[in-house]
């Protein structure tokens, strides 16, 4: 046997050793209990709220709870410092925090099917109260349990890891769970809508977090960062120890990229925005299009689970091939896609084919660029800010989308006045494609800068 061919047999050992390692699994599970409160608060909710006949602008303001996601950065420095009471005694730091959000999580889902989004009033304590306020502020607890899920669980994948290739591999492992979380609340929950009522689909949501406390008994403490996170407690609390919390992760990063600070922030913060404007209406946009939970469901679960993970595999390829700022500028490419075909949908109508190809895009586009900018993103850290810092990091790629996300029901109805309200959609996944422009043009400049850096430091 030839030494290359040596090589690649120990390479591929290794990879086999990685996948049965107990971590691995762990991340695939925290992975899918990550990705299921996601659309549960966003998207899916869209579908199930424009069947009950609640106006476009309105699922568009819900869908402001979304925020929570891009402001975790804000109490990311206490979940980095602090334990939970008895759960950080019993599980460690950061599987207790994990474990607190995914019950408020559980139970919060377990609220908005028993409320339900209707119009008028309810009861709460003696008390008349709006029917959809009490249902938007259950929305909040699992957006702000997710976001507080999130903060954990990337830390915990990050400081996990012994290698950079193990990084890639937590991460693939990752994103294929949480990938596979959203196939779960995009497709199966609408087959099972359709059958049983959304009630039960949303109880059935909240069980599956189950698999999420099955992940932090499975998982273990991560060796690497446990004497740095040591010393940060033991002086959290003094004033100085309080400074170096809040303040010194954001040292850190731009003591670590300097002026090319600045300039990542900015191509992270729009990166994924076409997708996050766009997001709140294509759920309502299937039911105005005419098309059933079926069919949405069958479509996603077939399609689109082939087309994500082909995506996803598409991009972890490309990242080790060619390195991930490729891959960031593939998929600043693919990206508007999506929308783009969206767009189209709304023209040519609601044929089974058509919104099969549709999907297929939908699905290969947003697995690719999710998995790249990901992976990019958890380059950035630095052990003993890892929570906080990637917490800063998320938020900002996430932040300007989901803040202009909450005008676009009312975007699609001013669009579609003295038109069909389809051709307001079609006018609407148009301009959301086009940021992806500015997109580019700063991985374009990221690209340079590092390439710079490069040459300078060999």
């Amino acid at each position: 046997m030839s030494e290359a061919a040596a090589k690649r047999r120990q390479g591929w050992r290794e990879v086999m050793g990685n996948l049965r390692q107990r971590k691995v699994l762990a991340m695939l599970l925290l992975g899918f209990s990550s990705g299921l409160p996601i659309y549960l608060v966003g998207n899916t909710l869209g579908f199930w709220m424009r069947k009950e006949g609640i106006e476009l602008d309105t699922i568009g303001f819900l869908s402001w709870v979304g925020l929570a996601y891009s402001m975790k950065f804000l109490w990311a420095p206490i979940v980095d410092r602090t334990d939970v009471p008895v759960l950080g005694r019993v599980f460690g730091r950061r599987r207790g925090w994990m474990l607190l959000s995914q019950l408020f999580a559980g139970l919060a889902l377990v609220g908005m099917a028993l409320v339900q989004p209707k119009g008028g009033d309810m009861l709460v304590l003696g008390l008349s109260v709006e029917h959809l306020l009490v249902f938007g502020v259950l929305a909040t607890v699992v957006a702000f349990a997710s976001a507080t899920q999130d903060i954990v669980i990337d830390a915990w994948r990050i400081e996990s890891a012994s290698s950079s290739e193990q990084l890639g591999l937590l991460t693939a492992s990752s994103a294929l769970g949480y990938r596979t979380a959203l196939l779960v609340t995009d497709a199966l929950i609408l087959i099972i809508a359709a059958r049983v009522g959304w009630q039960v689909s949303y109880e059935i949501m909240a069980a599956l977090m189950g698999l999420g406390v099955a992940a932090v008994l499975l998982a273990r403490e991560p060796a690497r960062a446990v004497i740095a996170v040591h010393d940060q407690a033991t002086r959290l609390w003094t004033p100085r120890g309080l400074v170096d919390a809040v303040i010194g992760p954001f040292v850190m990063f731009f003591r670590e990229y300097r002026s090319g600070a600045l300039l990542i922030l900015a191509a992270i913060s729009i990166y994924r925005m076409a997708d996050f404007v766009m997001g709140p209406m294509a759920n309502p946009f299937y039911v105005d299009l005419g098309l059933d939970e079926d069919t949405v469901g069958a479509v996603r679960g077939s399609v689109g689970l082939v087309a994500t993970f082909f995506g996803i595999a598409l991009a972890g390829v490309i990242s080790v091939r060619w390195g991930v700022m490729a891959a960031l500028l593939v998929g600043a490419v693919l990206g508007p896609c999506s929308n783009l075909a969206f767009a189209w949908m709304a023209y040519v109508g609601p044929g089974k084919l058509e919104f099969a190809i549709a999907m297929a895009v939908d699905n290969l586009s947003s697995g690719f660029a999710g998995t790249a900018l990901i992976a990019y993103m958890s380059s950035l850290t630095s052990i003993g800010y890892t929570a906080t810092q990637y917490a800063l990091l998320s938020s900002f790629y996430a932040m300007p989308g989901k803040a202009l996300k909450g005008l676009s029901g009312m975007t699609v109805q001013h669009l579609a006045q003295g038109r069909t309200l389809l051709e307001g959609y079609a006018l609407f996944f148009v301009g959301t494609a086009l940021l992806a422009i500015p997109v580019l043009l700063l991985c374009v400049a990221l690209a340079a800068m590092q390439a710079r850096k490069a040459t300078s430091s060999g």
